[in-house]
């Protein structure tokens, strides 16, 4: 493939359209910059050299928009990522939460799972896993099926444990997976109360109460709208003074529902819900 831009920003939209009238996923309102390179990464994978090219592929080959949706929407992610925020978490957060009966958190954007897995680990060393149920929700289906299965590459567990450690962990870090050939799994055990489910952030609804929802590293893709929606989307299933996390690059600073919430963390970027 030759040439900076291989799809004009009209071919881009042709193509947002095309997957949302076949398919019902709307990427109408991500961020234009992020979504381009993207797609153009994903047709330098298949070997796509035009636009045509590629709106023939996902116009007649259901594999091959399996595939190119799963390319398109996995996102960075690690276990105890920002350890800072875990420690803040460890110290600050989960103390107030522990005063509910039941606790409900929602890992949006979840990707392969390996933040809420964090999640449940750390809930497991304050003594809360037993009784929280979590709710991580991902717009694509192969993440989640990886996400349930508890895999996650052993080539990274060397650095997952350095970040454990930072965000204030004891314990033997290899003592919450076992090594499985190139993989690492996580034990039934920590991963028992967590429900995976597709959600789209882009179309869906609130679909329960949460004292927490995380949603890390996500919002930089989506336009002003979309994070918008995204946030109100938050704000409306939280419980009165819930809590609301986001990733280190993302604020609410520019959004129409920033009022609704008060900074707890503005370093971690955690907040809470002033209802």
């Amino acid at each position: 493939m030759t040439g900076k831009n291989p799809i004009s920003a009209e071919e881009l939209e042709e193509i947002v359209f095309l997957i949302r009238r076949q398919y019902g996923y709307d990427f109408g309102d991500y961020a234009r910059a992020s979504l381009h390179r993207r797609v153009i990464r994903c047709m330098q994978k298949a070997g796509c050299l035009t636009a045509y090219e590629l709106k023939y592929q996902l116009t007649n080959d259901h594999r091959f928009f399996a595939w190119f949706i799963e390319s398109l929407t996995v996102n960075v992610t690690e276990m105890f990522r920002d350890p800072a925020f875990y420690k803040e978490l460890r110290h600050n957060v989960l103390p107030k939460l522990a005063s509910y009966p039941a606790i409900k958190i929602w890992h949006a954007g979840c990707s392969t799972g390996e933040e809420v897995f964090s999640m449940a680990i750390l809930l497991h060393e304050v003594g809360l896993l037993s009784r929280t149920r979590l709710y991580a929700t991902d717009l694509n289906p192969a993440n989640l099926e990886r996400a349930r299965q508890g895999i996650v590459p052993l080539q990274y567990m060397k650095d997952y444990t350095a970040n454990y450690i930072q965000s204030g962990g004891t314990n033997d870090f290899s003592a919450y997976y076992t090594a499985r050939y190139e993989n690492a799994i996580i034990h039934k055990e920590y991963r028992k109360n967590i429900v995976f489910a597709v959600h789209n952030l882009a179309t869906d609804q609130v679909f329960n109460e949460f004292q927490l929802v995380c949603c890390r590293n996500v919002l930089i893709y989506f336009n002003r709208t979309l994070q918008n929606r995204a946030i109100s989307l938050f704000s409306d299933s939280l419980t009165p003074l819930g809590y609301l996390a986001l990733g280190m690059k993302e604020s609410l600073l520019f959004t129409d529902v920033r009022h609704q919430f008060e900074v707890v963390n503005p370093t971690v970027r955690i907040y809470r819900s002033k209802r």
